[in-house]
């Protein structure tokens, strides 16, 4: 039976397109001034500029020194996503292979871990930090996004797992494949739809997150985009034209990563964590 497009139909579009807009208008803002001369940002905001200042982007690059933050930004990203995929998928497989009640246990663990609000360890974890020589360093932050990461990443493959049928394994075993073998030969070549839905999900988590890069990376040479971007509205809050032209650059990386990758969050989600 055919669905008929109704007026009920209709009105629902309506009102999501309208909906749509409407979260679309604090880009155009930011957007549409930091294209705009600082005089004419305070003669009117909403307009579209009378003329396109790019070179507000050009001097927002260089006293945001893009490329430093830029590439600090991209090695914790980078370097949080390799160590959650090959830590989780691997804890993760062996947690649904192996048939035991501690198993569940630790799953139990992880999972309640996730609703743990991060305000309530921060300060044992600074204190922490410090004793083990994590603080102002890199790894030391990647060593935590594994920790914070691993709730959810683990969640996601375990649900994934058990949709891999087991007989894939013990005819590799019966050939003479390694159970470490069976794990990277066999089941992590599977494992690819949910693989790229979780480095989606943990690089717009680790790109964006302020507070735990502002508590551990003290040195303005280790700072990352969203750190930068702070600090740069603190020293010029009141050139808007340079202030907002940082917060574009910072988000262009992200937005291009996000819509290039787009479309394989939904089958990963769909395929891994249902199951």
């Amino acid at each position: 039976m055919e669905n008929k497009y109704t007026g009920k139909t209709f009105i629902v579009e309506i009102l999501a397109v309208l909906l749509g807009l409407l979260f679309l208008v604090p880009f155009y803002y930011v957007i549409s001034n930091s294209l705009k001369p600082f005089a004419e940002i305070l003669t009117n905001t909403s307009a579209l500029p009378k003329v396109f200042q790019f070179e507000n982007y050009v001097n927002a690059f260089e006293k945001l020194n893009y490329l430093k933050v830029f590439s600090n930004s991209l090695i914790v990203t980078v370097a949080s996503n390799v160590v959650l995929v090959v830590f989780c998928s691997m804890a993760a497989y062996m947690l649904v292979r192996t048939k035991k009640k501690i198993s569940n246990i630790i799953f139990m663990t992880f999972v309640a871990a996730m609703i743990i609000p991060f305000q309530s360890i921060m300060i044992p974890l600074i204190k922490t930090a410090g004793t083990f020589g994590l603080l102002n360093s890199i790894w030391g932050l990647v060593i935590m996004y594994l920790g914070f990461g691993s709730g959810m990443t683990i969640f996601l493959y375990h649900g994934f797992i058990k949709g891999i049928p087991k007989e894939l394994e013990e005819a590799a075993i019966i050939d003479g494949c390694s159970r470490f073998g069976v794990f990277w030969r066999i089941v992590f070549p599977l494992l690819k739809p949910i693989t790229v839905t979780i480095v989606i999900l943990n690089s717009l988590w680790i790109w964006n997150d302020f507070l735990l890069p502002s508590l551990v990376l003290q040195n303005p040479e280790l700072r990352t985009v969203p750190l930068a971007t702070f600090f740069f509205f603190g020293q010029y809050t009141k050139q808007w034209d340079l202030a907002l032209a940082a917060l574009i650059l910072g988000i262009i990386p992200l937005l291009i990563f996000f819509f290039s990758m787009q479309r394989h969050i939904i089958k990963g989600i769909t395929s891994g964590s249902i199951k």
